[in-house]
């Protein structure tokens, strides 16, 4: 066969080869915790286990993975009349688990009298994770919140207490002294700025797009508003340990909405 034949043949062939690849990429792994970060073709409308997300103008979308889903992960995108379906296992992981027992009743269970405050913490930080924006700021890079640090806690795990399985960690806890600045791990809107709550004693949220955001834990000092938009490295507040804590310490949660993610996932990625 004609050499020029023959590289017209391969040509082609590639060129059909190429036009069958997906344009959706995604970023992230996929197990249980995980944030994902989805890349497609601007315009295109996607679905998570047939949940409709939001794509930016760039084709960026994001999602996440709870702590203990056991199903794979179904994404549909669609775009020109063209539908592509995902289905990808999500993998399991170990936690750590602790037993405590012999512990006083009144350091398991809080009073009754503080449970209608509770309840309304619970609703103010619901609120703020249920805003869903068209920010796009999700698809850049998170940094930590603090300079030195020694992590004392780690996303999933959990204390059975008294024979009690209790709540899981759904954070990451960064040991630091008292006063230390924190810092904002990505650009975004205050959503959220309490400096007394139950639990979390100084907490603030913020908003990244998309339904992702960030919480801060036992802060001593609050800097910024609610409303206010801030800047990646900006300093919002100090570390503390107000709240339920019992020593100083900055803990980090990240949400998808109302699945809890790790947040070392946005941190490590």
């Amino acid at each position: 066969m004609d050499s020029k034949i023959i590289k017209i043949f391969i040509f082609l062939l590639i060129f059909f080869s190429n036009q069958n690849l997906s344009a959706v990429e995604f970023k992230g792994e996929f197990k249980q915790g995980s944030f994902i970060l989805g890349k497609t073709e601007p315009d295109s409308n996607v679905s998570i286990d047939k949940k409709k997300v939001r794509v930016s103008k760039d084709g960026y979308f994001a999602f996440g993975l709870g702590r203990d889903r056991k199903n794979d992960v179904v994404i549909r995108v669609f775009k020109d009349g063209k539908l592509e379906v995902f289905e990808k296992k999500v993998f399991k992981r170990e936690y750590k688990i602790q037993k405590i027992d012999g512990l006083a009743k009144k350091h398991v269970t809080p009073p009754p009298e503080v449970y209608e405050r509770i309840k309304k913490d619970n609703i103010l930080i619901g609120n703020a994770r249920s805003i869903d924006t068209d920010y796009d700021f999700f698809k850049d890079k998170f940094i930590y919140p603090i300079d030195k640090y020694i992590i004392t806690g780690v996303y999933g795990s959990q204390r059975i207490l008294n024979g009690k399985p209790r709540r899981p960690h759904y954070g990451i806890d960064f040991h630091a002294p008292e006063g230390v600045v924190v810092k904002a791990m990505m650009d975004g809107e205050v959503t959220l700025a309490e400096k007394d709550m139950y639990f979390t004693g100084g907490t603030l949220i913020f908003d990244h797009g998309h339904g992702i955001s960030t919480l801060y834990m036992h802060l001593k000092d609050i800097n910024v508003e609610v409303g206010q938009k801030i800047k990646r490295g900006e300093i919002v507040g100090t570390l503390g340990q107000t709240g339920r804590a019992t020593g100083p310490h900055l803990d980090i949660r990240l949400n998808w909405f109302d699945v809890k993610l790790d947040p070392m996932s946005i941190l490590n990625d």
